[in-house]
């Protein structure tokens, strides 16, 4: 599946600075609210050891790693879900996402505007404010909806999972911070609420560290509270070294691991290739992600151990120890398997 993260928060906080890092691109990141309007978009590499070793071992002649898309999007203002601003271009776009990268801003400077008193807590509740009240109206009217004379006794259990969003919004809590089933995700990933979405809050810092401690203590909170990252986004952009491409691959790695997402590897001479899928995937739906023809013929699937794999760095050896397996259609997919599929059309 192609994973789409978008980068949101208030204006002038390093939302597209810190795309510019990401995606080593040249956006526009000018120092007044709503410099960007249309979405930015590239697709980047997943950073992965384990393709490059597996490459290595049997010298493939082309490697192609799992993409992640980054979307850089405006800024967002209060009163976004009432049309204030570029609310309702903002929200529109947050829709498209799978993710989102929250940045907040962890720092004073006066050569940068600042819509807002320098409290990210409050930057953060006022975004989650905003994306709260667009899902408390969009369930209400998929209540509506699902509640015609005809329909309610068909859609009983979606009007009663709605219900529960919306009881749960009205006291403020993100949909993504209570436990549904895969079930009720699914469901609720159809309808695109906003706060169902995964989460990563990017604490951009200033590069002389965190020298005040109110940040410190209120990064301590949200670290409680939100999967954080701290980085100066300004740092990356300047001066790209070891240390802050190590925090640039952390943001990516952290990124795809938010869908809870495993990797399967398909090996060979050709071409060595990480494929995504979700987790608890299983084999005959993983073949279908290669080819539809795959899928159709399936027979079974040749499974090897990623740790056995690099230990033998040969199928022969592999087979005479016995860590080759054939598995069904319904082998559910390990994080790290190779895989050879054998199928007949």
């Amino acid at each position: 599946m192609e994973l789409k993260c978008g980068i949101i928060g208030l204006p002038n906080v390093g939302k597209s600075t810190l795309f510019n890092a990401l995606t080593n691109s040249n956006v526009n990141a000018s120092n007044y609210p709503f410099c960007t309007i249309e979405p930015n978009i590239k697709i980047i590499n997943i950073p992965d050891k384990k393709l490059e070793i597996l490459s290595k071992i049997v010298q493939s002649k082309k490697i192609t790693p799992s993409t992640i898309k980054f979307v850089d999007i405006a800024g967002l203002i209060k009163g976004a879900s009432e049309g204030h601003g570029l609310g309702n271009k903002f929200l529109g776009n947050i829709i498209e996402m799978n993710a989102i990268i929250h940045v907040v801003r962890f720092f004073d400077d006066i050569n940068i505007l600042k819509l807002h008193n320098n409290n990210p807590i409050d930057d953060i509740n006022i975004i989650n404010n905003e994306i709260i009240k667009f899902d408390i109206n969009l369930c209400i009217k998929k209540i509506k909806y699902l509640s015609i004379k005809n329909n309610f006794q068909k859609n009983f259990k979606n009007i009663n999972l709605l219900n529960k969003c919306l009881n749960k919004l009205k006291e403020k809590k993100l949909l993504n911070t209570i436990n549904f089933n895969i079930k009720e995700l699914n469901s609720l990933n159809k309808i695109k609420l906003l706060t169902i979405k995964p989460m990563i809050i990017i604490a951009n810092i200033n590069e002389n560290k965190l020298y005040n401690k109110l940040y410190l203590n209120q990064l301590k909170l949200i670290s409680k509270k939100y999967k954080t990252i701290k980085i100066c986004v300004k740092l990356t952009s300047i001066k790209f070294n070891k240390l802050q491409n190590y925090y640039l691959n952390k943001i990516i790695i952290a990124s795809f691991n938010l869908l809870n997402l495993n990797v399967f590897y398909t090996v060979g001479k050709k071409e060595t290739k990480s494929w995504s899928i979700i987790k608890g995937t299983i084999a005959i739906e993983a073949a279908k992600k290669i080819h539809s023809d795959i899928k159709r013929g399936f027979i079974r699937a040749k499974v090897i151990n990623y740790n056995d794999y690099i230990f033998y760095k040969n199928e022969n050896k592999l087979k005479l120890a016995g860590k080759i397996r054939l598995e069904g259609k319904n082998y559910i997919i390990n994080n790290g398997d190779i895989i050879h599929f054998l199928f007949k059309v």
